[in-house]
């Protein structure tokens, strides 16, 4: 089975919830690092272990994500990490699975699964053996401990439980 690391400079998860009932915030979470196992004939092979350090966080606004980096949300003094090790993987289609594994977040273990596309692999220019993962998954944020939220005026909460995140990987080919 060959051996895969996610390149960080390549590499980015991301995330997307609703905000004031009425828009979507997005963001993305830029330290990421890990390895895939993966034998590009057998796509149920898929294995992957995956860490972001939650200090990466980045909405665009530094107010909002010194927030996001507080007791009231990540608490990243207290949860450097969040990680994701998958358990099983299955063929859903050319190119696409589904992971299973256990998502750890804010101290909290979840089994979840994710929807992930493979790409490649591929050459680069450059000599290595590139592969490429998108997955997606839908998180209730408070299933991982993260239930900071201020009621609005007309009803409805002013941040989402709903998460939407994806991960974007290229991963080397290393053995």
């Amino acid at each position: 089975m060959a051996k895969w690391k996610i390149d960080p400079d390549h590499s980015v998860g991301s995330f997307s919830i609703l905000h004031l009932t009425v828009a979507s915030v997005h963001g993305q979470l830029n330290k990421v690092s890990g390895t895939v196992i993966f034998d590009p004939d057998d796509i149920d092979s898929l294995a992957v272990e995956i860490e972001i350090d939650t200090d990466s966080i980045i909405t665009g606004i530094g107010k909002r994500d010194d927030h996001l980096k507080s007791a009231d949300f990540f608490d990243i003094k207290k949860y450097p990490k969040i990680t994701f090790k998958s358990t099983g993987s299955e063929q859903a289609g050319s190119g696409h699975c589904r992971i299973s594994g256990d998502l750890n977040i804010h101290g909290i273990k979840k089994s979840i699964v994710m929807d992930v596309n493979v790409s490649g692999p591929v050459k680069s220019p450059f000599g290595e053996t590139t592969l490429g993962l998108t997955g997606k998954a839908i998180l209730n944020r408070e299933d991982f401990g993260i239930t900071w939220n201020q009621p609005m005026e007309k009803g409805g909460f002013m941040v989402g439980k709903d998460v939407e995140v994806s991960m974007d990987i290229e991963a080397d080919l290393t053995e």
